[in-house]
């Protein structure tokens, strides 16, 4: 039940079994405050095709939260050289068709991003007013919008 690790297996295999992994979640912020939001592509196993105010991915074998948060930052976002994110807190996400321990950070990338073509089909800087219209709007993941919800309790706390 906690979060301790004991075992690996292939991202398809953990999913299709429904086995409890480690996830990382990054709020990136221009350097004008806006948030970076994406579509996820049409070929993503988890979500296909919804919006995303975060980037992330899962923990790889042997990686710590704070390494994989670095690593899927800059590959998703298309950057080298960003500042370490900032890690703020963490949760346990389970619907019922998926399960993970999750941990949130907060970078701020003042680089040109040229996002990963094989997992974002499309992406702006959004202000937080034009996020939260969208929010009704668009199709998003339920696992960033989980995430999403507890950041703003988090930073109302």
């Amino acid at each position: 039940m906690n979060d301790v690790f004991f075992g690996q297996d292939r991202r398809g295999e953990a999913t299709a079994r429904r086995l409890r992994h480690r996830c990382v979640f990054i709020e990136a912020r221009d350097a004008d405050g806006r948030v970076f939001v994406h579509r996820r592509t049409p070929t993503k196993l988890v979500f296909p095709s919804h919006y995303d105010m975060f980037v992330g991915g899962v923990v790889g074998a042997g990686e710590s939260y704070d390494e994989a948060a670095l690593r899927e930052a800059e590959e998703e976002l298309g950057v080298s050289g960003l500042p370490r994110p900032e890690p703020l807190f963490r949760f346990l996400y389970a619907d019922a068709g998926h399960t993970w321990w999750s941990a949130v950070y907060r970078v701020r990338c003042e680089l040109p991003v040229v996002p990963q073509v094989e997992e974002v089909a499309w992406y702006a800087f959004l202000d937080d007013a034009e996020l939260e219209r969208r929010l009704g709007e668009w199709s998003w993941v339920p696992d960033g919008l989980e995430a999403y919800r507890r950041l703003r309790e988090f930073r109302a706390g």
